[in-house]
C-alpha cells in the first residue's frame, strides 16, 4: 500500500458529536434538512476513531468548532478545554484550533485571551461575519485583532460562498455579501502586523481575492470545502504561479475526506513540487515563522 503524502490541513471540523455542540446542525432534524447539500450523512465518530482517521490520512489538522460564538462564556470555556485536551492527547495529528467567539461579549474576549495564552499548537481566531459584531472590519473586532497580533497568531476569515444555510429559506440569516474578500483587504491594511488567512475558495469573487493576496504580504489562502476539480480557472493558474507560496491545504473533514482531496489535487495536473508546497511545504514555512512546530 502506498503511503499517503504528509498533509497539514489548515481547516477542518469535528467528526465527533461533541464537536458540533452549539451549531445549527446540533439536532438530528437540522442535520436531515441539510444532508442533501453537504452530501454527507452527518454521522459521528468517537474521539479515538477521529484521530485514527487523521493518522490513516497522514494529516495534521487545525480544527474549527465554527459556532461556539452562540455559547455563554462558561460553556465556551468548557468546549475549548475539550478541544485542548484532545489536541494534547493526539498531538501527532491535531495541530491546533480555530477559536470562534462573539467579540461583543466581554467574557468571550477574556476567553480568547486565555486560549491564545494556553492553547496548544496553532491557536488562532476565526472571524465569522454572522456573529453580532458583523464583518471583521467593524469596531467590535478590533480588540480581538490586536490580541492576535500581539500574540503572534493569525486570524481566519471565511470568504466566498458559505455552506452554512445553503439551500434553506433565508439561508439561516447568513448574508453572503459579508464574506466578500474586501473585508480581508480592510483588515490586512489596517493591521499590517496581523497575519490573515482567507478561508475557502472566494467564488464568486475569486479575482478580487487573488488581487488582495498578491497585494498584501500578510494575507494567505486556505482552500477547504472545495474539491480542486471545481476551482475557478484563474485560481488553478495562480496556485502554480504567483500564489504558489501563499496557499495552504484545507480539507473540511468530515464533509470531505483527505484521501479524496489528495487524489483530486493530483488529478488537476499540478507539478509534484507544487503539490508538495500546497500539502505541507508552505504550511511548515509559515508555522516556523510564528514559532509553531
Amino acid at each position: 500500500m502506498t503511503t499517503p503524502p504528509r498533509l497539514i490541513d489548515f481547516h477542518s471540523h469535528w467528526g465527533t458529536e461533541r464537536g458540533w455542540r452549539g451549531s445549527p446542525y446540533q439536532s438530528a432534524a437540522d442535520r436531515e434538512a441539510l444532508r442533501g447539500y453537504f452530501k454527507w450523512d452527518m454521522g459521528f465518530v468517537g474521539e479515538d476513531e477521529q484521530a485514527a482517521q487523521f493518522r490513516r490520512a497522514n494529516a495534521r489538522v487545525v480544527l474549527d468548532f465554527a459556532f461556539t460564538h452562540t455559547m455563554d462564556a462558561a460553556a465556551l470555556r468548557d468546549q475549548h478545554d475539550y478541544a485542548f485536551d484532545y489536541a494534547r492527547s493526539h498531538s501527532d495529528v491535531v495541530l491546533g484550533n480555530w477559536i470562534g467567539i462573539d467579540p461583543t461579549q466581554p467574557g468571550h474576549v477574556r476567553e480568547l485571551e486565555r486560549c491564545l495564552r494556553e492553547g496548544p499548537g496553532l491557536t488562532g481566531l476565526a472571524v465569522h461575519s454572522f456573529t453580532p459584531a458583523g464583518p471583521a472590519d467593524q469596531p467590535a473586532w478590533r480588540p480581538c485583532l490586536r490580541l492576535c497580533a500581539e500574540a503572534g497568531r493569525p486570524v481566519l476569515m471565511p470568504v466566498g460562498m458559505s455552506a452554512t444555510g445553503a439551500g434553506t429559506r433565508g439561508g439561516m440569516g447568513v448574508t453572503l455579501q459579508d464574506s466578500h474578500p474586501r473585508y480581508v483587504d480592510h483588515v490586512a491594511a489596517a493591521h499590517p502586523d496581523l497575519d490573515v488567512i482567507a478561508a475557502r475558495v472566494a467564488w464568486p469573487w475569486q479575482p478580487e481575492m487573488i488581487a488582495i493576496a498578491l497585494h498584501k504580504a500578510n494575507v494567505w489562502l486556505e482552500l477547504h470545502g472545495w474539491s480542486p476539480r471545481y476551482f475557478p480557472g484563474e485560481l488553478k493558474h495562480e496556485i502554480a504561479k504567483r500564489l504558489r507560496k501563499r496557499v495552504f491545504f484545507g480539507a473540511d473533514y468530515p464533509m470531505l475526506s483527505h484521501e479524496r482531496l489528495v487524489q483530486d489535487w493530483r488529478d488537476q495536473g499540478f507539478a509534484p513540487d507544487v503539490l508538495e508546497d500546497v500539502f505541507t511545504g508552505n504550511a511548515e514555512s509559515y508555522l516556523a515563522s510564528i514559532g509553531v512546530r
